[in-house]
């Protein structure tokens, strides 16, 4: 008898070590099998589409504030989109607008999502940011530094809380109330729970960012144990819908998993569908793509579309149709986050709208940055 329960116990040592060295350590609970994330690519085809920030909005805060939100251009500008073509929409929320009225937030997100449901599009919702500035505010937002990119966005949860460790349970709440709400909401396509986790805003000694208070030291650490949090609390949820956190930093070539950086990594081995942003030329971006196809699972591509680096409608969209990769590029209707202006505006002095826009694709009147891009576009989406 002794000597058969020995043996049990090394059988059941066995297993679980066995079990152990299939599933790497980092692997939450509920994470998607490759049939499943395959069956919801199946289910939705090849998706394109927007970034989407209503162009009379600064940030995801004059987005989403009760006094700001501004239906009568968020209904035009996607009836524009679907006229395009688009089905797709990538959406930022913001962790503040949940705390100031959470009923209220509930309310005007399920209001955005019927208007585009009716269009034809459906919406990725993104939850957190680390792009831009630290410290973000409720209330009237500041207005646009004339001819600079993105000069009003804000990030979220902010340096405050990101710092932290011990306040990054403050965004348990906010980060499994919307994803419980919406969680069998067959109008959210997936979630993107944290872009561009350790991204760096410019310096608070740059002249163009006047006041500007400074980013988290060792920010990186911060991002990755906030991005193992929100993945837990999502988890936890287990909504219908597929989790990603995109790999962003360029250049980059995520050949090997070992190679990752531990944010790359753990996002990576976490989510169901793998994204990542791609702002290089073609063959940079072809790369990526042969990398991460190696993953074996569907790929969304959630940022593009840098004219000026030859990152073009017209030179990103076939490959990404032939790849199969949903794509959502950056910026639609020029508005208060300029980001039409490159890059190159926090150091460059612009006064007026440059010949090639670095994103975007119609001024507020609908006057297209370039009429044959739009019939382009409209050709391979629709034809």
């Amino acid at each position: 008898m002794k000597t058969f329960l020995n043996l049990s116990i090394l059988a059941f040592l066995l297993l679980f070590f066995n079990q152990c060295q299939k599933t790497p350590y980092s692997v939450l609970e509920n994470r998607w099998s490759e049939e499943r994330a395959w069956q919801w690519k199946k289910d939705n085809g090849w998706m394109v589409g927007t970034n989407f920030n209503p162009s009379t909005s600064i940030n995801q805060l004059e987005f989403w504030q009760e006094d700001t939100f501004d239906l009568e251009t968020i209904e035009r500008e996607l009836e524009w989109s679907a006229e395009l073509g688009m089905n797709l929409h990538r959406v930022y929320l913001h962790n503040l607008l949940w705390d100031q009225d959470s009923l209220g937030f509930l309310k005007r997100i399920d209001n955005y999502l019927k208007i585009s449901e009716s269009y034809g599009i459906k919406t990725l919702l993104v939850l957190l940011d680390d792009v831009w500035h630290p410290v973000p505010k409720l209330g009237k937002q500041p207005d646009p530094i004339p001819y600079v990119h993105n000069s009003g966005w804000v990030q979220a949860p902010g340096s405050a809380i990101l710092g932290d460790s011990l306040r990054h349970g403050e965004l348990k709440n906010y980060t499994k109330g919307i994803i419980s709400h919406f969680s069998n909401d067959n109008r959210v396509v997936g979630w993107d729970l944290y872009n561009e986790p350790d991204n760096i805003s410019p310096s608070n000694s740059n002249p163009r960012y006047p006041g500007r208070e400074p980013e988290v030291k060792d920010k990186h650490i911060y991002s990755l144990s906030l991005l193992k949090k929100t993945f837990k609390w999502a988890r936890e949820v287990n909504p219908s819908q597929p989790l990603t956190v995109g790999l962003w930093k360029e250049p980059h070539t995520w050949v090997a998993l070992d190679s990752l950086s531990p944010i790359d990594k753990f996002a990576i081995l976490n989510s169901d569908i793998i994204s990542f942003h791609a702002y290089g030329d073609l063959d940079e971006t072809i790369k990526k793509i042969e990398n991460l196809e190696k993953y074996n699972r569907p790929l969304l591509c959630t940022e593009y579309l840098a004219r000026g680096g030859d990152n073009t409608f017209q030179k990103m969209l076939p490959l990404f149709k032939e790849k199969e990769v949903a794509a959502i590029n950056w910026g639609f209707v020029a508005g208060k986050t300029n980001t039409v202006f490159p890059w190159s505006s926090w150091q460059k002095q612009f006064d007026s709208l440059p010949k090639v826009w670095h994103h975007d694709i119609y001024l507020p009147d609908k006057t297209p940055f370039d009429k044959k891009e739009i019939e382009f576009i409209k050709e391979i989406l629709i034809n």
